[in-house]
């Protein structure tokens, strides 16, 4: 059977949903179809930890404008719908017991609130610094506070002892990814887009251009223009429209954990501890970070730490080592000593997670290819959920051929035939914007 349409998403993930929710709500697309095997939301949208921030430190300002837009357009969703996602401006609190580690922090925060992050405050005095609300986003500060010493442990009294301070990111926090999803997609079907769960297996191209979409069932769509929102499997969709796309994976672990004897207060920020740790005689990197959240129980964690980097070839389901769960809980109980009490039941908790996909400088792939009406929107490695807005707007502007916003080049998967770009991103590291 061939049905037609005026633009097919390949995808129903997060960033897939943001891109139909743009085109038919926004730029009002005539007729559009989401296309995806599974349900919506449910290979990777709802495994991560659904922060968001304005916290990039570089090399530049791009990464700062795009997600501070998409921060822009989610809380302008959020007051149209009341929230119903959730929302809150809790932030991100970077914690250390690093002398050295806490001028490194200083440097960086005065480096990004240089180029828009907000105003940085310094305390030394806990009386001088205004705590963050448990719900809601509105009317709150932006910028950045460093609290150092005896005013990071009476602002957080759950960190270690010895913390030596910590920078708390305010224009941050953290929603439901799931029912922000939920949302798009709603919004999208009500303003005439479709779902049709199914297995895209081809593509019928003529002359250069798009002509349709083969499915598994053996249905066709018939299209001009299609949109490769794949996450983590794009790259095999790239290959059947004969467009090598530019990506790698790694494979994230996250933990959820019931905290019943509440060593975390329920509206902590997004707490991350930036000193390296020793476990069991292995050097780990800095990072272990956490976050309550609300679940069946109301008494979760998130826990999870990006230690191993490696890049490997995705599949699913994803496997994991049997002992991460409880490197995760060990090294939150470092920076947190309440959660020692949980050291050693770190299997009693869920060990889930997905692959990031990544392009080489860790910035999306948003843009036209080389297919006359191919688009595609994909690897938000670690920032999928707080940036898709944005680059549902983005891919949706492209298609649409409307005016394009200033940070649209840095992002099309054309900046790799410029052979000076490739020069300046080598020295930046896959690692880039990555917590």
């Amino acid at each position: 059977m061939n049905t037609v349409a005026d633009v097919v998403v390949c995808g129903a993930g997060i960033v897939g949903s943001a891109a139909a929710y743009h085109l038919a709500v926004r730029q009002r697309v005539g007729r559009v179809i989401i296309v995806d095997e599974r349900e919506p939301l449910t290979l990777t949208s709802d495994k991560g930890t659904h922060g968001y921030r304005n916290w990039w430190p570089g090399p530049d300002d791009t990464m700062l404008r795009f997600v501070s837009r998409s921060i822009d357009l989610l809380e302008e969703s959020a007051r149209e719908c009341g929230n119903a996602f959730r929302m809150n401006r809790r932030g991100y609190l970077f914690a250390t017991a690093d002398a050295e580690e806490l001028e490194r922090m200083r440097a960086r925060a005065t480096q990004v609130s240089a180029v828009g992050m907000g105003l940085l405050r310094e305390h030394t005095d806990f009386a001088t610094y205004e705590p963050h609300p448990a719900e809601g986003f509105e009317d709150q500060p932006a910028g950045a506070d460093l609290l150092i010493g005896e005013a990071a442990r009476r602002a957080f009294p759950y960190l270690v002892d010895r913390t030596a301070g910590a920078l708390h990111i305010r224009r941050a926090g953290t929603l439901n990814g799931v029912d922000l999803g939920a949302l798009f997609l709603k919004q999208a079907i009500a303003n005439g887009a479709t779902f049709v769960r199914d297995r895209v297996v081809g593509f019928e191209i003529s002359n250069g251009a798009m002509r349709g979409v083969r499915l598994a069932s053996g249905d066709v769509i018939d299209t001009p223009r299609i949109v490769l929102a794949a996450g983590p499997a794009v790259h095999e969709v790239g290959e059947m429209l004969g467009v090598s796309i530019p990506v790698s994976h790694e494979l994230h672990a996250k933990l959820t954990l019931r905290d019943t004897a509440r060593a975390v207060p329920r509206d902590a920020p997004f707490v991350i501890w930036n000193d390296p740790l020793t476990i069991d005689g292995r050097a780990l990197p800095g990072g272990a970070h956490l976050r309550p959240v609300d679940l069946t129980r109301g008494d979760e964690l998130y826990l999870i730490w990006t230690y191993e980097t490696d890049t490997r070839p995705y599949e699913w389901p994803p496997r994991f080592a049997a002992h991460h769960a409880e490197i995760l809980v060990r090294g939150c109980a470092a920076m947190i000593p309440a959660m020692q009490q949980y050291v050693g039941g770190g299997a009693r908790g869920l060990l889930d997670g997905g692959f990031y996909c990544k392009t080489r400088e860790n910035r999306p792939l948003i843009g036209r290819l080389d297919v006359d009406g191919a688009f595609i929107c994909a690897a938000l490695s670690g920032f999928g959920i707080m940036s898709a807005h944005a680059a549902g707007e983005l891919v949706s502007l492209h298609v649409a051929e409307r005016a394009l916003p200033d940070y649209a080049a840095a992002f099309a998967p054309q900046r790799y035939d410029d052979a000076s770009y490739v020069a300046r991103i080598t020295a930046w590291g896959a690692g880039a914007g990555q917590l």
